[in-house]
């Protein structure tokens, strides 16, 4: 079985093949460089995007949104979560949270997928934890050496990719989306 994640992201790809080829799922990168809207909502942002994408290549795909919400700042960035980082990357995240006690934040991740004349389906997943205190890690790419999973010391990217996908949101999202897949082609 074959499916396209339309992604430029070169992390999320590895992430994405890591989980999916535990259910038989062949996955293929494939940028498209899909235009993003604007929303308070990553299920919103996923659905516009993988009808986009469906469109063009006409080939079952799914795509990943996903936001990092620190509680302390009202959920910020959240679906903004690319262009924050682009623009104040985790140095600006730390800054913000210069003084700040609760340091709580959960990464959320929404899969949309869909086939050529179908309707995008999404599948979602959450992981709670906190902000460090500074980046720690080499591995993993965008939050993940300022982000500590519940239950763990070590940042995202403290982590392999192996480790990362045993707990992480977007493996989380994955896994739901690629148990609906197997069990829709097994009909």
């Amino acid at each position: 079985m074959r499916v396209y994640f339309a992604t430029g992201n070169e992390g999320k790809f590895r992430e994405a093949e890591e989980v999916l080829s535990r259910y038989g799922i062949e996955v293929e990168m494939v940028d498209l460089d899909y235009p993003e809207i604007q929303s308070d909502s990553l299920e919103e942002i996923a659905v516009w995007g993988v009808r986009w994408c469906v469109e063009r290549l006409m080939e079952p795909v799914f795509v990943e949104d996903s936001g990092l919400f620190v509680d302390a700042l009202n959920g910020f960035p959240g679906p903004y979560s690319a262009y924050v980082f682009d623009t104040i990357g985790n140095e600006g995240i730390l800054k913000l949270m210069e003084g700040v006690e609760d340091r709580s934040a959960r990464f959320l991740s929404v899969v949309a997928f869909c086939e050529p004349g179908g309707k995008p389906v999404t599948f979602t997943g959450e992981v709670r934890g906190r902000i460090a205190e500074e980046e720690r890690g080499e591995e993993g790419f965008g939050f993940d050496p300022i982000f500590v999973p519940e239950g763990d010391r070590r940042t995202f990217a403290e982590m392999g990719v192996q480790e990362k996908c045993k707990i992480s949101h977007r493996t989380r999202a994955l896994e739901r989306f690629a148990e609906w897949l197997v069990a829709r082609r097994g009909r």
